[in-house]
């Protein structure tokens, strides 16, 4: 990646500085979270795009533009990121299955 950046921060800080930044601009109201949903789905759409493309510099910065959508919405229907990352995770975690076509398909679902 050839643009210069500060300092790596912290995934918890840059959490604290989207919120904010979020806020600042007044996103952060819960009937702001469609439009903040179809945003993260185009942004998910972006970043499709430049996986198909191999574009391997924008695909970081996508990647990152899913991030801040994700936290965005998160913060206004008042997930707490880390306790879902928490459950998600303790939910698969013992799962069972198979790769097929590059996808894991869950045991229950074969």
């Amino acid at each position: 990646m050839e643009k210069s950046l500060e300092p790596l921060k912290e995934i918890t800080e840059l959490q604290k500085l989207v919120v904010e930044w979020a806020d600042k601009k007044g996103l952060i109201k819960p009937e702001n979270a469609y439009s903040q949903f179809m945003k993260m789905v185009e942004e998910f759409g972006e970043l499709g795009g430049a996986i198909i493309k191999r574009n391997i510099e924008n695909e970081i910065e996508e990647f990152g533009d899913v991030l801040v959508t994700v936290i965005i919405l998160a913060e206004q229907r008042n997930i707490d990121i880390k306790l879902a990352l928490n459950l998600a995770y303790n939910k698969i975690k013992d799962r069972t299955g198979k790769l097929v076509d590059g996808s894991f398909i869950k045991s229950e679902d074969i």
